[in-house]
Order: C-alpha cells, then sequence, then structure tokens
C-alpha cells in the first residue's frame, strides 16, 4: 500500500547516470565494498528504441511474453543458465560494442516457429553531462561522445563503470562524430570523473521468463506506452533500485560478481519455499531450484530481503506457515521478508487469482505476528512483516513503529503508514521517503511476481505550479483510496474546515487497485470535474513521471482543474497546509 507505493516500477524516459562523488563508489582506492546508497542518484532506462524494437515481431502493443533464448542452446531444462542469452545475460562473455548475436526471439506461452533477428549486444553509453572544472571537462569529453571502453574494458554496467573510473588514470576510447578517438585522462584514485551517462546498463536488462499468473504486467490494458510491457528479473537492478529478482535467470558468474564486488543488498522474491508450489507459481521449472542461490549469497555476507507475495488459496494459510518455518530454518540469516498482497486489475484473465477477503487478511496479519513472536525468541529480531496494506483491510491500527526495526522494507508498502505519520506530525527530521522519483521516472503498475522496473532516488522538490488559486482558499488533498485511509484522520486531527482529503478511486486499472502512485489522468479528471473552481489541489508527485505525465499517457495540464504538486510525504504536506492557514 501506499500514499505513494506502486511495489513495482518501470523507466520510460531517459535519465542520466552519474560519476559525481555523491554516488562515487566510496572508495579511496576502490573498495570491493557496495552499499546501493553509494549509487543514489544513478538514474537507468529501459530504452525505448529497445521496447520498440521488441514490439516490432507483433504490432500489438503488449509483449505477452518475451522469451529470448541463445540460437541453438543445448542446455538443460534445469540448468541455471537455461533461456540466457549474450544480449541479457551479463555472465556471458561480454562482446565489444558492434559485435552481434543471432538470437531467436518468440512470443506466447506455446511458442511458435522462431523468427531470428540480428540484435546488437551492447549499448554504448552517452555522455549526457560535463561537469564543469572536472577531470573529463579538462580532457575534453563532450556531450553526445559514446564511450566504447574504459581502460580497454567495455562497462556493462555503472558498477563496472565506477570501478574503472575510479583509479588515478583513465584511458577513454570514445566514438565522436563517427570517428573513434581516444583521451587520456589524469586525476587522482577516487577523483570523479565529472562525467553523466545516459543509463545504468550497458548489455541491456535481463528479461523476465516467468510468467506468474499474479503478474501485473499481464494485466495491463492495451495501447499505453511500449516501455511499461516489459519484465526484468535483473540482480543488478536489485542492487542498484530495489528491484526484486527470483533468481531465476540467475548464474554461477552472477553469484561470483555478487559475491567479489558485494552488490549488497539483494532483494529476492521468494512467495514460497516448497519447490513444486514455487515452480507452479512461476510457472517456471527453474523456480524450485533458484532460491539456493539467495542460500548462496547468504552464506557470503550479502544482505538479502525477501518478499513473498501471497495469493488467496494458493500459497497462504499452511502453505505461508511453511515458508516462514524454512525461512526460520534455511535462511534465518535473510535481513527481513515482506509479506504483501497480489495486485489485481479488471484486466486480470486468471480465474485463480482474486482478493483477499476480510477474514482471509486477518489471518494473514495473524500469521505473522505469530511468526513474529517466534523469529523475536529464537532470533532476537521480528523478521517478516505485514504490509500496510493487510491492517487497511482488516480496520487494524498499524503496529507501533518501534516494531518496524528500522522500516528496511519501507519501500515495498511496509510501515510507510506509520512513517507518514511521524513525518506529518515532525516526530522526525527529514522525510523517510518515498522521494520524487520513487515513481517520477517509473512507468509501471505493481508486478510483484519480478518487482519490475527501475528506481529513482533523486531528491525530493515540489516542481512548479500551475496557476494558483488564492493561497487562503480551501483545500482538497487528492490521494488514492488506501492513501485517503491513512491521511484523513491526520488531516481531519488538525480542526480545520478549509482542509479535506479528496479519494481518487481508481478506474482506469480497477481490481484492487487503490495505491496513489497508480492514480491517472482519467481518474484525476472524473473527481476533479465535481470539485468546485477557486479551490487549491495538492497532488503528490508520486503519481508523475519525471517530464509530467500520468501512466494513462495524460499530463497535468490536462486536468480540469490547476493542482500544486507536492512531494509524497508527511514533512511536505504538513507544510503545504500550514502555508495556508
Amino acid at each position: 500500500m501506499h500514499l505513494g507505493d506502486e511495489r513495482a516500477h518501470r523507466i520510460d524516459d531517459v535519465a542520466a547516470a552519474s560519476s559525481r562523488r555523491g554516488d562515487h563508489l566510496g572508495g579511496r582506492p576502490v573498495r570491493r565494498e557496495h552499499d546501493r546508497a553509494c549509487f543514489g542518484n544513478v538514474i537507468d532506462v529501459i530504452d525505448e528504441d529497445h521496447a520498440e524494437r521488441l514490439e516490432s515481431f507483433d504490432h500489438e502493443p503488449i509483449v505477452d511474453d518475451l522469451v529470448i533464448a541463445v540460437n541453438g542452446s543445448g542446455e538443460r531444462p534445469h540448468h541455471p543458465g537455461q533461456g540466457l542469452d549474450r544480449h541479457l545475460d551479463a555472465g556471458a562473455e561480454t562482446p565489444r560494442l558492434g559485435q552481434k548475436h543471432t538470437i531467436d526471439v518468440h512470443r506466447g506461452r506455446l511458442p511458435p516457429p522462431l523468427r531470428q533477428v540480428a540484435w546488437t549486444t551492447m549499448s554504448a553509453p552517452v555522455v549526457v553531462s560535463v561537469a564543469a572544472g572536472s577531470p573529463g571537462a579538462r580532457a575534453g569529453l563532450c556531450v553526445n561522445d559514446e564511450i566504447l571502453t574504459l581502460n580497454g574494458q567495455v562497462p556493462r554496467d555503472i558498477i563496472e563503470w565506477r570501478f574503472l573510473v575510479d583509479e588515478a588514470d583513465v584511458e577513454i576510447e570514445l566514438r565522436r562524430g563517427g570517428l573513434d578517438q581516444r583521451f587520456e585522462i589524469f586525476k587522482g584514485v577516487g577523483e570523479p570523473l565529472g562525467v553523466e551517462v545516459s543509463s545504468a546498463v550497458f548489455d541491456r536488462v535481463r528479461t523476465c521468463d516467468n510468467h506468474c499468473a499474479f503478474c501485473f504486467i499481464y494485466q495491463l490494458p492495451k495501447g499505453m506506452r511500449k516501455s511499461l510491457y516489459l519484465k526484468d528479473d535483473d540482480y543488478r537492478l536489485s542492487f542498484l533500485y530495489g528491484n526484486f529478482t527470483t533468481l531465476t535467470r540467475f548464474t554461477e558468474a552472477d553469484l561470483e560478481r555478487v559475491v567479489t564486488e558485494r552488490l549488497s543488498p539483494i532483494n529476492v522474491s521468494i512467495h514460497a519455499t516448497e519447490p513444486d508450489l514455487r515452480s507452479k507459481m512461476l510457472k517456471n521449472p527453474r523456480g524450485g531450484m533458484s532460491l539456493r542461490w539467495m542460500r548462496a549469497m547468504l552464506d557470503h555476507g550479502i544482505t538479502v530481503r525477501g518478499q513473498i507475495v501471497l495469493c488467496p488459496g494458493v500459497n497462504d494459510g499452511a502453505a505461508l506457515d511453511r515458508t516462514l518455518a524454512d525461512v526460520l530454518d534455511q535462511y534465518p540469516d535473510l535481513d527481513s521478508v515482506a509479506v504483501v498482497p497480489l495486485g489485481l486489475s479488471r484486466f486480470n484473465t486468471e480465474p485463480a487469482m482474486r482478493r483477499h477477503t476480510s477474514d482471509e487478511a486477518a489471518a494473514v496479519v495473524d500469521a505473522v505476528e505469530d511468526w513474529q513472536g517466534v523469529f523475536l525468541s529464537v532470533l532476537g529480531r521480528r523478521m517478516v512483516f505485514a504490509a500496510d496494506e493487510y491492517y487497511i483491510m482488516t480496520d487494524r491500527p498499524f503496529p507501533a513503529a518501534d516494531t518496524y526495526e528500522g522500516f528496511a522494507m519501507h519501500e515495498d508498502g511496509i510501515g510507510m503508514a506509520r512513517t507518514f505519520e511521524l513525518e506529518f506530525h515532525g516526530a522526525v527530521a527529514a522525510p523517510t521517503g518515498p522521494q520524487r522519483g520513487f515513481f517520477a521516472a517509473a512507468d509501471l503498475p505493481p508486478n510483484p511476481a519480478a518487482y519490475t522496473g527501475l528506481r529513482s532516488t533523486t531528491p525530493a522538490g515540489p516542481t512548479a505550479i500551475q496557476l494558483k488559486p488564492r493561497r487562503t482558499a480551501p483545500i482538497g488533498v487528492l490521494t488514492g483510496e488506501f492513501g485517503a485511509r491513512v491521511l484523513g484522520p491526520l488531516v481531519s486531527a488538525l480542526g480545520r474546515r478549509d482542509a479535506r482529503v479528496i479519494p481518487v478511486g481508481n478506474e482506469f486499472f480497477g481490481g484492487n487497485t487503490g495505491v496513489t502512485g497508480l492514480m491517472v489522468g482519467a481518474d484525476l479528471s472524473r473527481v476533479l470535474t465535481d470539485e468546485p473552481a477557486g479551490h487549491r489541489y495538492l497532488l503528490p508527485d508520486v503519481c508523475l513521471s519525471d517530464d509530467g505525465r500520468f501512466l494513462d499517457g495524460t499530463v497535468v495540464a490536462d486536468l480540469p482543474r490547476p493542482v500544486e504538486i507536492i512531494a509524497t510525504d508527511g514533512v511536505a504536506l504538513r507544510a503545504a497546509l500550514e502555508a495556508a492557514a
């Protein structure tokens, strides 16, 4: 849940990956010890051009089930590398830029005759900005330069880029205006290069080849932006942005890299620990064995956080108890485990997938709280947490703030309501999140199966206000139906007759979609049309992309009433309300 939680995200627009000190590896000299916070300002893209090439195989806007396999692959069905190709597999041998592989692409769950196409395996990172006075600027690097190699090596992603540019001297081979050139840059060890590039993954995002019945991508309407229909299952995006991976495409080479470079934390979609049930849920035979990679990462000291998406009648009840018992027995060193409900839209075609009843939701809360007691007595910590939605569905109060043990799973909808309350009342000095960009560069509703897409962590800040009414005008706070359950009591407690919360029902997606991050322009227009003119309307930025678009493609200017866009946190809301008092 959340005022702003989507539990999954997708990049739709190009944004920059930086090599500034603020998101530098943190080592002088380079350390093989990473924390995702070191990459805080990295923003990536599943580029629109890539999505268009995928769609060229079928003119329908939805890519139903993209599966890419190495041409002529003879791997065993249960081999961890089965279905991988060099176009996507970061663990495979990396060809030089421009080298091509022929791969087979097929769509649909029953593969039709394969069609061959040649794709460039690597896309060169393109310089989008050069800081004045930086080593990159002094060496003559320019915007639009294509970086081919760093110290003779083709970087696969921004992680490798950081290691390579952290050296004292960096030799760069680039392409400018069609001509290859070589630059030698002299700088100190750990000194930022001062260059921002166009993406954080250069060898393409690894796609997901699971076919989960509860995957939200299969529940999207047709005709949306192409990039919304791509799924990823890439451990690098888990490290960089907090996405969840099922590990069904994870390889020994991936494990070696995660351990060697200390890529931590990694978020893993568990769902169930019983092998047959997990394979059935993922509709992938590798699902039953891929959690061994999670055990291997834990054995090497990598921080791992787990997620269990509950589907009523599938992996709840006794199956949930079995999963949590296995977590205690086999994975007690997990950092935390989030238990979240599946997301459903009105376009769902899977009859077995349904929303929780209130009794089922209550049983989930009871089970999680019982297991918290077990974990607390055995491990000294609660380990497992239920999503805020479950407390809303059961009309139960949210747990106390200290029971969330630091809010490690905050961005997965665990404790967001409680942190918003603390922010609103001034009990914390700064917002917990989500920061602007949590959905600002994202373009996808919840996909609990693969936790797809990318998340920016650009610092929050209100955007420009359009046609502001007078500051003393009555205020309406626009939010999703779940958000209204949290914000309503907070605003009412202020005792102000000029401020109210306006719930926006989600008719665009329908189903059980009630989070604020999935509000779209069509639903906002429907609600605002019936609201009086001349009032102030506050809109949280979590439902907008960086260029001001809603998921349905509309923009703020299309709304029938002017709105003020504010950061999605309790501090910003309280400040906006106090400014009008």
